[in-house]
C-alpha cells in the first residue's frame, strides 16, 4: 500500500506561505502602523531575552582529561 508521508517539506512551505498570506491579512485589518509596533516590540523583548541569556549564562570549563593507568 502506497501511503504519503508526513512531515514533508513541501507540506511545510505550504504551511509558511499560509501563515504569510494571514499575517498579510492581519496587516491589513489592523492597519500597517499597529503591526509595525507589534513587530518591534515583539523584536526588541527577543533580543532582550536572548541577551539575558548570554549575560547569565556561566562558562564552565571543559573537565580535565584524566589519564588513568591500568593496574
Amino acid at each position: 500500500m502506497n501511503c504519503r508521508r508526513h512531515g514533508s517539506k513541501p507540506a511545510l512551505a505550504l504551511w509558511m506561505l499560509v501563515a504569510v498570506a494571514d499575517l498579510a491579512l492581519l496587516t491589513a485589518a489592523t492597519g500597517v502602523v499597529t503591526m509595525l509596533l507589534i513587530v518591534t516590540g515583539l523584536v526588541l523583548i527577543a533580543g532582550g531575552v536572548v541577551a539575558a541569556r548570554q549575560f547569565t549564562r556561566r562558562d564552565v570549563p571543559a573537565r580535565e582529561v584524566v589519564a588513568r593507568r591500568r593496574a
